[in-house]
């Protein structure tokens, strides 16, 4: 039983990886954006790092932009991702 649970517990995390990448893709973050990998702006892991827990703080950002926190390049704010900005911080601060 405990086999079962073990395996049907990866099996849910696996299928949720994919839906976090797609709020991404979906509101156009990985322009400049990826998990691991510096683009233009700070990889997930680093913001959630900086942020930890810090959900109202990922909102703002989104909707009002940002400078100075992660470099020279600011961050303009993002009306696209603004009706989805306490998904995509949740998913962000979830980024392991």
């Amino acid at each position: 039983m405990k086999l079962f649970t073990a395996l049907l517990a990866a099996g849910f995390a696996v299928m949720a990886a994919p839906a976090s990448a797609d709020i991404f893709a979906d509101n156009g973050c990985i322009g400049c954006h990826d998990a691991d990998k510096k683009k233009m702006g700070p990889t997930w892991k680093e913001v959630a790092a900086k942020r930890a827990g810090n959900k109202a703080a990922i909102v703002a950002s989104l909707k009002d932009g940002s400078k100075g926190n992660y470099g020279k390049i600011p961050m303009p704010p993002q009306p696209k991702a603004v009706a989805n900005a306490d998904a995509l911080a949740a998913a962000i601060l979830g980024t392991k």
